[in-house]
């Protein structure tokens, strides 16, 4: 595994976005963490998938690039896991160019397919565009967002559906929806979710999370034994993995 560190940070934080790469060809591993370091991102990069998902167990990288043709697993499958446990944006880099590949990939959960040979600075720029797309800082004061058929009003902690009905929540249980809403599709700790809201951390504050997290998984409508939007990473913490606007 080969790590770099570069400069450029990410708006409102004090580290770079990292990249994880997973190639079994040391020098399109070397290719990208070379462009990718120059344009100002950390990375990571492994040669095989039991090597990265060990990583993944200790680090959340904010983009996935993952090869397909894998020495010791199906890339396909991988990304699959990946899109449901992992809130990492993921984007296959592969010499297979058919349709049925590329739309199976997209299906499966990634959000972009880059074909071999790919020119360096156009992955830059298309990791660079999905970072921007799937996390927009919310203003600070916005107040309604939007989520798969749903609408939460923060200043009348109200959940309404999209046939109108109306669902009131508490101003706790607005405090985890808020925090899920303001980061989806990224993993959120339990140790983070005690930073972002307070409180002494220990069985106590788990169990009241626990309580939270499922007042609105019921109010969301979610099925609690296969929940779409919350999903627990266990023993990891929880993703959402609704798409979100804000106004």
């Amino acid at each position: 595994m080969q790590n770099q560190t570069a400069g450029a940070l990410r708006p409102g934080t004090d580290t770079p976005p990292h990249v994880a790469i997973l190639d079994d060809e040391a020098e399109i591993r070397r290719i990208l963490a070379d462009a990718l370091g120059e344009a100002g991102f950390r990375t990571s990069t492994y040669s095989r998938a039991s090597d990265f998902e060990a990583a993944l167990k200790r680090t959340a990288p904010d983009v996935c690039l993952v090869d397909l043709g894998l020495p010791d697993r199906d890339g396909l499958a991988l990304v699959h896991r990946l899109a449901l446990e992992s809130g990492a944006t993921i984007i296959i880099i592969s010499g297979r160019a058919n349709t049925a590949d590329r739309v199976t990939g997209l299906e499966l959960g990634a959000d972009d397919y880059i074909i071999k040979p790919f020119e360096p600075a156009e992955v830059v720029a298309r990791i660079r565009a999905r970072l921007r797309k799937s996390r927009p800082a919310p203003e600070a004061s916005a107040n309604l967002a939007r989520f798969n058929g749903w609408e939460a009003q923060f200043d009348q902690y109200m959940l309404v559906s999209e046939d109108g009905t109306q669902v009131p929540f508490s101003h706790a249980e607005g405090e985890v929806l808020r925090l899920f809403l303001d980061s989806p599709k990224r993993l959120i700790s339990r140790h983070q979710m005690q930073e972002s809201l307070g409180g002494a951390a220990g069985e106590s504050f788990d169990r009241a999370m626990d309580v939270r997290i499922s007042r609105l998984r019921a109010k969301l409508g979610e099925d609690p034994k296969n929940p779409r939007l919350i999903k627990t990473i266990y023993g990891a913490g929880y993703i959402f993995l609704g798409d979100v606007t804000w106004s």
